[in-house]
């Protein structure tokens, strides 16, 4: 999902993948190493979405911290 920068379905992919791994591990159905494994793909999976998503606000200008610094701005003076 990150090739075509659909990053907002792959941060919910990355919720469902750590949802159904926290559901077999509290089956027990998950050994020690494969949880070792499997914690590792999706922390690796969360990285790569949150840099991509840094990346597309950032090509955007960051419009909502714009919007923000001019409030708080305004409510200084």
């Amino acid at each position: 999902l990150l090739g075509p920068n659909l990053v907002h379905p792959a941060y919910d992919y990355i919720l469902k993948c750590s949802h159904t791994f926290n559901l077999l591990d509290a089956r027990g159905t998950v050994s020690v190493t494969e949880r070792a494994g499997y914690l590792h793909r999706i922390r690796n999976m969360a990285h790569e979405v949150a840099v991509k998503f840094v990346e597309e606000r950032e090509k955007r200008g960051f419009p909502l911290l714009k919007s923000a610094q001019a409030k708080a701005e305004a409510s200084n003076d």
